[in-house]
């Protein structure tokens, strides 16, 4: 390792620094994707938002689309550990799991609107996003699947994954529509009506025998 990455200063490491740099601009970025004015995202913006030259800008990111896409992985591994964590924290009962998942993931989107805007908002047309966004909603189903096999009994196969598919695109698009005021509802009448879809096709999913 290099002398400059060992070096010492105000007890953090070159790398610390380095990974410090690279924790503002995602926060810079996510503030300009994820805000309410939904600014334009350029290197120049994200460089003056979080206070810093381009220089450390380049130590960390090739381009402008590799932050989106930093930023999009960021939101999408906050979101998905919390959701897990509640869901492990639930309990044995199904119907509890559904309900924590749920909850905490509505409430995720509802405490920080950025991560809401960034991974729901129509408006984003980003092109690098709208791939990303392809790809999360394929990674959420995943765990919804292997939820539904532990919880559930729900064998692996084409019904599953329908099933999957249609709940992670349902929720997707009605926390959409939640977040841009369509749905004139409450954070808790969210969550009933909607672990009430998720536990109705549950309960009629086909089990594994024994």
């Amino acid at each position: 390792m290099a002398g400059s990455e060992m070096r010492v200063y105000g007890g953090m490491t070159g790398a610390d620094r380095r990974a410090e740099r690279r924790a503002q601009l995602i926060e810079a970025a996510l503030d300009l994707l994820g805000g309410a004015e939904e600014d334009q995202l350029t290197v120049r913006q994200v460089c003056r938002r979080a206070g810093l030259t381009p220089r450390y800008f380049y130590e960390s990111f090739a381009d402008r689309d590799e932050l989106v896409a930093a930023v999009h992985e960021h939101v999408v591994q906050t979101v998905a550990a919390t959701t897990l964590a509640a869901v492990e924290a639930a309990g044995a009962r199904p119907e509890a799991k559904i309900r924590a998942g749920i909850q905490q993931l509505v409430r995720a989107v509802a405490g920080d609107p950025r991560h809401g805007r960034v991974l729901f908002s129509v408006t984003l047309t980003d092109p690098l996003l709208a791939r990303r966004r392809l790809e999360s909603s394929r990674f959420f189903a995943r765990l919804l699947s292997g939820q539904a096999r532990r919880s559930y009994g729900i064998p692996d196969g084409p019904r599953l994954e329908l099933i999957a598919q249609f709940l992670v695109g349902g929720l997707a698009q009605t926390l959409t529509a939640w977040l841009a005021g369509a749905l004139p509802m409450s954070e808790d009448e969210i969550v009933t009506e909607c672990v009430g879809i998720f536990t109705a096709l549950a309960a009629r999913a086909p089990r594994t025998s024994g």
